[in-house]
């Protein structure tokens, strides 16, 4: 490792038990490099290839992890918030054994990243409640009982829909310039050749599920594909 930089320290004393110890910086980069372009590239994957194929009254049963029909959603949001919390854990260690903020390209593009993986899942704690004709909690012969957020796909669903969906690429855009810039900080050639596989490997995923049409559109594989569901009205001729 003779190529890294200077200025990047190598050990991390704690002082309360006298002790030196080394940083693995390697171990840092690995746990990165798995959180952006392994998991969550599979949770990203699965919520919009997952989708069940739409029905005439969509999905009934609750959302909820312990529902197997809602397993595409519980993956994507489990699978995203245990992600941003190991990245989350992996950025303030870094700090900590760097003595602080660095201010270096790395951490800016390291810490935007990690910043916007939160208000990922903060913004999802954002997105309403369900709703629906058919769902577990609605009388389908009382109207009154159907109301929900994304059923309705009220001003706030449609706020968070627009945020979250945008956001999350410039989310992978961060992460590249943060691997990007810690690769040369700190060489490892076999993680370098490591994402780019990665890389080509979610993109031939993509374009094989694409071309064999498993993207489904969401509203309606929760809701249906009846006419009378609001947004299917609204969009009755897309």
């Amino acid at each position: 490792m003779s190529l890294v930089q200077p200025h990047i320290p190598t050990e991390f004393h704690l002082d309360f038990l006298g002790l030196t110890m080394p940083i693995r910086w390697d171990y840092h980069a690995i746990l990165m490099v798995s959180i952006w372009f392994v998991l969550v590239p599979i949770c990203i994957l699965i919520i919009r290839y997952g989708k069940p194929k739409p029905t005439l009254t969509g999905l009934h049963r609750k959302v909820s992890i312990w529902n197997a029909e809602w397993w595409w959603f519980s993956t994507h949001k489990y699978g995203l918030i245990f992600s941003i919390g190991m990245a989350l854990a992996g950025a303030v260690v870094a700090i900590v054994v760097s003595g602080g903020y660095s201010g270096s390209l790395h951490s800016i593009f390291g810490i935007a990243t990690v910043a916007l993986g939160c208000l990922q899942i903060m913004g999802g704690w954002l997105r309403g409640n369900h709703g629906g004709k058919n769902y577990h909690t609605a009388d389908p012969n009382d109207p009154a009982t159907w109301f929900g957020d994304h059923y309705n796909m009220t001003k706030r669903r449609r706020i968070f829909e627009a945020y979250h969906k945008t956001a999350g690429y410039f989310v992978f855009f961060f992460a590249a310039g943060a691997v990007t810039t810690g690769v040369m900080q700190y060489p490892m050639p076999w993680l370098a050749e490591f994402i780019v596989g990665a890389v080509l490997i979610a993109f031939v995923t993509a374009i094989v599920l694409e071309y064999k049409g498993y993207r489904y559109d969401g509203y309606r594989a929760a809701h249906g594909y009846t006419m009378d569901a609001p947004f299917n009205k609204e969009r009755e001729f897309l």
